[in-house]
């Protein structure tokens, strides 16, 4: 949050080319890096998801931006369940609080439903996709049915991210005059 804070203050994410020309100098290593802080930020929230999914869109254009996101929350969700399958609910507690545990607690009882469930939220864009992973972890649901949730649910949030917030980027540009 304080990551963002900052980018607004300094002018960093307010203004497209400044946001351009630092990553820039990241090279052809610009999108790996990317990626990276896409998985990363799925883990360790440093900065919102959405404003990074706006972030690969502005820095990269719509398909490389859309494919890089794509990639690095994919990673990040499969990092996430995979802590907190080898760490338990003791790792979820420490993270999020008993207290949003407990409200999705009634999810979690039958594999089937919890699947269902979660197939539905990482596809909508207003999940706690991130704490729905780590919960994931601590469930029955499989690696194997929890990936095919991951690839084939998540492209619709992503770019419903990608578009909503870049035509809300492109209108405050032009409100400020940027």
């Amino acid at each position: 949050m304080a990551f963002s804070i900052w980018g607004f203050a300094s002018g960093f994410f307010t203004s497209q080319e400044a946001l351009k020309q630092a990553v820039s100098t990241l090279g052809p290593l610009a999108g790996p890096a990317f990626t990276l802080i896409q998985a990363v930020q799925v883990v360790i929230p440093i900065i919102p998801g959405g404003l990074g999914c706006l972030a690969g869109v502005v820095l990269f254009g719509p398909v490389q931006g859309f494919t890089y996101n794509y990639i690095g929350i994919c990673l990040g969700s499969m990092m996430a369940f995979a802590l907190a399958r080898a760490f338990g609910r003791k790792l979820l507690i420490t993270l999020f609080g008993p207290e949003r545990i407990s409200r999705y607690d009634k999810w979690t009882g039958s594999r089937n439903r919890f699947a269902k469930f979660f197939a539905l939220a990482i596809a909508l864009p207003v999940a706690p996709d991130d704490f729905l992973c780590y919960l994931a972890g601590t469930t029955k649901l499989s690696w194997k049915c929890f990936s095919a949730i991951i690839l084939l649910c998540k492209p619709p949030a992503i770019l419903a991210y990608s578009l909503i917030l870049s035509g809300i980027w492109t209108n405050a540009l032009s409100l400020i005059g940027g």
